[in-house]
């Protein structure tokens, strides 16, 4: 069922204020192969989730799901839970795949992470969907529009983004009967399909 705290005067100032840190977060940060702020990412993972009947705490979480691995890490985590929150910060930490600066080899990070969704709660499973689906949907419309060069900005290059995303969407339709998990899996199906004929293209 739809929610409806915007309707809370409560609610929205509370969201108002996540936005508020949001911005001052993330202000100087880019998308991947763009000059698009990176706010336009947080934004519309945050409507994902709210669209997907998430509630306040979802819808707050997704706008700072990578405050901690971008913005400061732990840290930044225990000032998110003093004024959000506990569900807050820990949905956060469990869109986080890192919370140290240097981080750990990307294989294994991400391998950890794929483990970590299988059990994780399900307020977690919405945002964490919501972030990999908008994600899937910038690498589709690069590829469509002939930018092959996107792989390069990936830690895991084409071969690893690809079974990164396939692995994700394959546990997202397990955890959740959303939309967002069947679209996301039509996505990626979409992105393999663009890099096969790319790919042959070449040969």
């Amino acid at each position: 069922m739809m929610t409806n705290f915007f309707h809370n005067k409560g609610s929205t100032k509370r969201f108002e204020k996540a936005l508020n840190l949001t911005t001052q977060l993330h202000a100087e940060q880019t998308r991947k192969n763009s000059t698009v702020p990176y706010l336009a990412h947080l934004l519309s993972v945050s409507a994902l989730v709210i669209e997907d009947g998430g509630d306040e705490n979802e819808a707050i979480a997704a706008l700072l799901h990578d405050a901690v691995e971008d913005q400061g890490g732990l840290s930044i985590l225990e000032e998110i839970r003093a004024i959000f929150g506990d569900s807050v910060a820990d949905i956060v930490l469990g869109c986080t795949d890192a919370v140290t600066k240097t981080k750990p080899a990307w294989r294994a990070r991400k391998e950890a992470y794929l483990r970590h969704l299988e059990t994780a709660p399900d307020t977690v499973i919405r945002v964490s969907l919501a972030d990999k689906l908008h994600n899937a949907r910038s690498i589709l419309v690069d590829l469509r529009y002939g930018n092959d060069d996107i792989w390069q900005s990936f830690n895991g290059g084409k071969d690893g983004t690809l079974w990164y995303y396939h692995s994700l969407a394959e546990i997202f339709q397990v955890r959740t009967d959303s939309p967002m998990s069947h679209e996301l899996m039509l996505t990626v199906d979409e992105i393999d399909n663009i890099a096969i004929d790319r790919s042959r293209e070449l040969e």
